[in-house]
């Protein structure tokens, strides 16, 4: 992937997703250019298992894969959350339990 660095946050940064250039502007042009790298990543993924060389199919297809990726990682993030507080619940009624012993 090209890019074109730029100067201070809020400037323009150029990328090049899929052979495209895009001037894209934020308060971080790093995550901007990582973000970027990522889509042109999975684009070219898409791209090489040669289903289609329409390139906005590629970029559909492309988003889908990103889109059950980050439902994925919200869910396992979403579990792990859950097992966590269960497993904090129960420390603490040990804890609390505990207490009230000494306090009898």
């Amino acid at each position: 992937m090209a890019e074109v660095p730029r100067g201070k946050a809020g400037d323009y940064v150029t990328v090049e997703i899929y052979d495209q250039l895009y001037h894209l502007s934020g308060q971080d042009p790093v995550h901007i250019r990582e973000l970027a790298a990522c889509v042109d990543a999975k684009m070219r993924a898409v791209a090489a298992q040669g289903r289609t060389a329409d390139s906005l199919r590629v970029a559909v297809l492309a988003a889908l894969n990103l889109a059950d990726e980050l439902a994925q990682a919200t869910s396992a993030d979403l579990r792990l959350g859950h097992a966590r507080a269960a497993n904090l619940r129960v420390m603490l009624d040990e804890v609390l339990d505990d207490e009230r012993s000494k306090a009898r």
